[in-house]
């Protein structure tokens, strides 16, 4: 079935070569994760960023688990340019929850950040609107080029230390002549008027400290009217 999705997620892997999109569905709203994984050259390629228009045939993975429900195997997959900044905010909203855990189908106690690896939950990623003065990216303290996620969702639950797999962010943490600090980056966010986060789960992964589970991720963070033009581009 043809559809058009407008990109909400675009995230970095390890493997540098390839990266995770996911985008909603223009027509019903459903979020839907484009298997197998994009070539990050191909990306490049045609300028695929956040809020860009994607059409192609897109079909239900067989080999969907645990709360990963988006998958979608894809044919003709056609690239069709930007969304407008209404129709990207749009997309967003699709799947706003107030709260994380809300959005996760889960009761999260404060100061975790991983669900158990029987966790079977309707959706791996969620949209969550945060007031923009309760959001901070700041350095990795333990890895450099690296960066992370301090923010409170609307119930009032802290979140800290998120890893960012918004490739734009990467991109431009890792940048060793970045034109901005991080300092005018949370600048920028702060006089916004409003901020949507994607948290996404990691498949499962278990950590150094011998955790397992589905992690939480921030796979993309939009701020609205404004945003940073060197994060959201390949320059």
């Amino acid at each position: 079935m043809t559809r058009e999705i407008i990109v909400t997620d675009l995230t970095r892997f390890t493997n540098g070569n390839i990266v995770c999109t996911a985008g909603v569905d223009s027509a019903t709203g459903m979020c839907i994760r484009p298997m197998p994984y994009l070539p990050t050259s191909e990306c490049v390629r045609l300028n695929i960023l956040p809020g860009a228009k994607l059409t192609g045939n897109f079909t239900l993975s067989q080999e969907c688990s645990g709360p990963h429900q988006e998958d979608h195997n894809y044919d003709k997959l056609t690239f069709h340019g930007p969304s407008t900044s209404d129709e990207f905010k749009m997309a967003l909203r699709a799947s706003l929850f107030s709260s994380v855990s809300e959005g996760f189908e889960v009761d999260l106690p404060p100061g975790q950040k991983c669900l158990p690896p029987k966790h079977i939950g309707p959706r791996s990623i969620i949209t969550v609107s945060v007031a923009p003065r309760h959001i901070q990216i700041i350095d990795d303290a333990y890895k450099a080029g690296k960066i992370k996620l301090n923010f409170t969702d609307n119930s009032g639950q802290e979140f800290r230390f998120l890893p960012i797999t918004d490739l734009g962010f990467h991109n431009y943490a890792s940048d060793a002549k970045r034109k901005t600090s991080l300092d005018t980056v949370n600048s920028l966010i702060h006089t916004q008027k409003e901020v949507y986060v994607r948290i996404g789960l990691s498949r499962v992964y278990t950590a150094p400290n011998g955790v397992e589970g589905y992690w939480l991720q921030a796979n993309g963070i939009y701020t609205f009217p404004e945003f940073n033009e060197q994060i959201r581009s390949y320059r």
